[in-house]
């Protein structure tokens, strides 16, 4: 402070706004990832690298949820309702694959709770750097567990598995995609020729499917109602 500066009253400005409804208003919650199906998306990519090759597809579509669904410390809770629309239910093998890869460990249920669900400790130590909130990540698992439970497929989950994976990788907005085989491969723990047998297992929600001959890709095209409703696609018919 010097002689010659000048006094700066303080002033305060404070908007008040007014609901003309009566309610208050309430701050929108800003998104802090990607989308739902980018995040599934990478999440295959990422466990496609972290498990092992043998893994089985129950098991996978069991770790996207798990890895989708764990809090800050690492704990996934998977309620009995999530279990059953994976249609796995009390089936402990796909537990057990993961256990037997260390890459999650069963927490002992509590004594006469009431609490129905399966909580696991998550031994992968990368999947404690997601970037996006655990209520972003939640409702990714959320949209993994629709695009896996088509009616069409019955309890085949590696139909199931297939399904999820296409449909992380659609362009919605068009009912097209694409992706390298190999990588779909190995998101599925599939070899190639398995991958196509299963394919032709799945019925009539894609307009086409075929393997480019340059590229090797694997194409294919929803049917506009699938895509106009933007479910996986759960049954294919070659070109």
């Amino acid at each position: 402070m010097t002689a010659q500066a000048a006094v700066v009253p303080e002033t305060f400005l404070r908007a008040v706004v007014t609901p003309t409804d009566g309610t208050s208003r309430r701050r929108k919650r800003r998104l802090n990832g990607p989308g739902d199906q980018n995040q599934v998306r990478e999440m295959l990519s990422y466990l496609a690298a972290a498990l092992p090759s043998r893994t089985g597809a129950a098991a996978r579509l069991l770790a996207v949820q798990c890895a989708l669904r764990m809090d800050s410390e690492g704990k996934a809770r998977l309620p009995v309702g999530v279990l059953r629309s994976l249609r796995l239910g009390g089936d402990p093998r796909p537990w057990s694959e993961l256990e037997q890869a260390r890459w999650l460990r069963r927490t002992p249920a509590v004594r006469g709770s009431a609490d129905r669900a399966v909580v696991a400790q998550i031994l992968d130590g990368a999947l404690f750097a997601q970037r996006p909130a655990r209520p972003d990540r939640r409702r990714a698992a959320d949209w993994a567990l629709r695009m896996a439970r088509g009616g069409c497929m019955g309890p085949d989950a590696s139909l199931r598995l297939i399904a999820l994976c296409l449909a992380a990788h659609t362009d919605f907005s068009t009912g097209q995609g694409w992706v390298e085989t190999d990588r779909i491969t190995r998101e599925c723990g599939l070899v190639p020729d398995v991958l196509l047998s299963l394919l032709d297992r799945l019925a009539a929600s894609l307009a086409s499917w075929g393997v480019a001959l340059d590229s090797g890709d694997l194409r294919w095209e929803l049917l506009s109602k699938a895509c106009n409703a933007s479910v996986p696609p759960t049954n294919l018919t070659p070109t």
